[in-house]
């Protein structure tokens, strides 16, 4: 007798099951599916006990004619897939020909359905997998698709299943990311005959995102758009500022169809790259169009996963375009009044706060002492001053040398400012520079004032970012600016870091970072980055070493240095607590200007926030 045998097709079936019917989320996953592909514009759904007792979708599609519904319930039939060639072009969400003899292995199955042209409906029962009646019923034009008792048949993955909440919470999500993906159809879902969601039909889709992630982030959308070669992108971000702790807040669409897929989304979180702290995500919806032979979906049972023929070209796109929205949104420029003090036309930022002000800001005096000493308001009120440049500023020397020292020293006295012509209303390239100083609080914060509210800067933060932008700068140099060592810097460094240094030592040589051999594990620091000079070396190079080890130089070297850049630029910062001068202050604005993304330090963090002048009024019970 021969140890191998032919499955019975029910127990196949089973097991087909268990790859595609995880939970009963997966159900309405497929049931919903098919709907979209019979051109269904309006979706009902509704669940009992979680989906325990019974799953039922209701479609307005085209229907079946009851030939169709009969083959559509056998194993491997399909009406998407007619030859080899359809295999690697598929243009449909559901395509396997196993989800309903799968669906009707393990549960009390029911499908009623009625094409256009047919005078009645067909209904077909089957009870684990094997069909128990057929008969005509009248029925609407489309299908209707009910599940009842799932598992009942199988106990141990009815074991498995989750409290009645926790599955009716996956349901949810997993409608909700099918909403994102087609904002042109309605969705219906109730539970126990309650409504939990109902998204009508969007004219605009954007309003089908705010209204499946939230109201309030219905300003805040930025509208993603790339066409290309090989792929177009489209969609909405959010701003850095708008987060989650995880990915649930990331949807992402091939073709229309939800995926999760790493190489979209590790090009995602690369826009963000500056603008997020780590292991914080963002908040997108992007949806991808690719060449339909261009993209298998055919990796995995569930069709959640993806392969791109073109996957480098893909990546890159993603990528690219994400950082330049960021990139646009962030450049947004401060506006000017037609006439000081008087405010000019605002724009809503549509940012969680912390989004860049778009409106003028209001001329006001105040007299600000040297740091350290407290302010006094002024007799009278008179133009705000222009901004003082620093002496090492005009010079045109790195942010490091101006801002770590001078603290005392005598100030400028405010001196009247002209009246703008009419040009003054067009955006300018300084924004923070032009802002009005009021002075610094907790030797770490900058205070400053626009039309819009109160203007909050970490000068640490701020200061961190024009360092980074600097050292970036010099590397694109054929001799980047460094300063020779008189007595060059001994460090010493264990057997493992002195290998990892040695690798490094060209690509820090690009940063004005000249460090040499001496033999064994001993190293001599040479010159440095002009901005780190007199800064001690051994806590900044091992410091460095170690990141490295960490990242591993397999990750490549452009994420590489772009980390050991942060802790330079970190080492060579002013700190928190640290009392700057006027002139310094102001100096500090001025090179936030010639920044690319001044609004985030190298890690992410925000470098100013926002406080609008009506929650200030509102908090004084000026306004209700």
């Amino acid at each position: 007798m021969s140890n191998i045998q032919i499955l019975p097709e029910i127990l196949s079936n089973k097991i087909a099951a268990g790859e595609v019917v995880e939970r009963p989320a997966s159900v309405v996953k497929e049931l919903v599916e098919n709907a979209l592909d019979a051109g269904a514009t309006r979706i009902r759904i509704d669940i009992e006990n979680g989906g325990r007792r019974s799953i039922r979708v209701t479609d307005n599609g085209c229907g079946m004619g009851s030939d169709d519904a009969l083959l559509a319930i056998e194993r491997y039939a399909t009406s998407k897939v007619r030859k080899d060639a359809d295999l690697f072009s598929i243009k449909t969400l559901g395509f396997r020909g196993e989800a309903l003899p799968s669906i009707a292995s393990v549960s009390r199955f029911t499908l009623v359905t009625r094409d256009a042209h047919a005078d009645a409906g067909i209904r077909v029962f089957m009870e684990g997998g094997r069909i128990k009646k057929v008969s005509e019923c009248g029925a609407p034009h489309g299908t209707t698709m009910l599940v009842e008792n799932l598992f009942y048949n199988t106990p141990a993955r009815r074991k498995f299943m989750k409290t009645v909440n926790t599955e009716q919470g996956h349901i949810a999500d997993t409608l909700a990311g099918t909403a994102l993906g087609w904002p042109s159809v309605h969705f219906r879902l109730t539970h126990n005959g309650k409504m939990v969601k109902n998204w009508s039909a969007a004219a605009d889709p954007a309003d089908r995102v705010a209204d499946v992630l939230g109201r309030q982030l219905r300003h805040q959308l930025q509208i993603v758009k790339y066409d290309g070669a090989h792929v177009d992108v489209s969609g909405w971000i959010c701003s850095p500022e708008v987060f989650r702790s995880t990915s649930r807040g990331i949807f992402l669409f091939v073709n229309g169809r939800q995926v999760k897929d790493r190489v979209v989304q590790h090009a995602l979180i690369s826009g963000y790259d500056g603008r997020l702290m780590k292991g914080r995500f963002p908040v997108a919806v992007l949806n991808l169009t690719v060449p339909f032979d261009d993209v298998d979906v055919n990796v995995h049972p569930t069709k959640h996963e993806v392969r791109f023929s073109q996957q480098r070209a893909v990546h890159d796109a993603v990528q690219k375009t994400v950082r330049e929205v960021l990139h646009h949104a962030d450049r947004s420029k401060w506006g000017k009044p037609d006439q000081w003090g008087t405010p000019g036309p605002s724009v809503s930022t549509g940012t969680n706060g912390v989004g860049e002000p778009t409106a003028a800001y209001q001329a006001a005096s105040a007299t600000v002492s040297e740091a350290g000493k407290p302010m006094r308001a002024p007799a009278t009120v008179r133009p705000a001053a222009p901004p003082v440049e620093s002496p090492s500023a005009t010079r045109g020397e790195p942010a490091g040398n101006h801002l770590a020292g001078n603290r005392g020293g005598a100030e400028k006295m405010p001196s009247d400012r002209p009246v703008p012509d009419a040009q003054a209303t067009l955006w300018k390239t300084r924004q923070f520079a032009d802002l009005v100083l009021i002075g610094q609080f907790h030797g770490t914060y900058l205070l400053c004032e626009s039309t819009e509210g109160l203007i909050i800067i970490d000068q640490h933060a701020a200061h961190e970012r024009i360092a980074f932008e600097s050292l970036k700068r010099a590397a694109g140099r054929e001799q980047p600016p460094s300063q020779k060592k008189l007595l060059p810097e001994t460090i010493e460094l264990g057997f493992k870091e002195a290998e990892v240094l040695m690798l490094m030592m060209p690509e820090l040589r690009r940063f004005g970072l000249d460090i040499e051999p001496f033999g064994g594990n001993t190293f001599l620091v040479a010159a440095v980055p002009v901005v780190l000079d007199h800064r001690p070396m051994q806590p900044l190079v091992q410091e460095i070493v170690e990141k490295t080890i960490e990242i591993g130089i397999g990750n490549g070297m452009e994420r590489v240095m772009d980390e050991c850049l942060m802790l330079m630029a970190c080492h060579t910062t002013i700190r928190a607590n640290h009392p700057l001068t006027r002139e310094q202050m102001t100096a500090l604005l001025k090179q936030l200007d010639t920044c690319e993304n001044p609004s985030h330090c190298p890690h992410g963090r925000p470098t100013w926030i926002r406080w609008p002048v009506k929650d200030l009024e509102r908090a004084f019970h000026r306004i209700v």
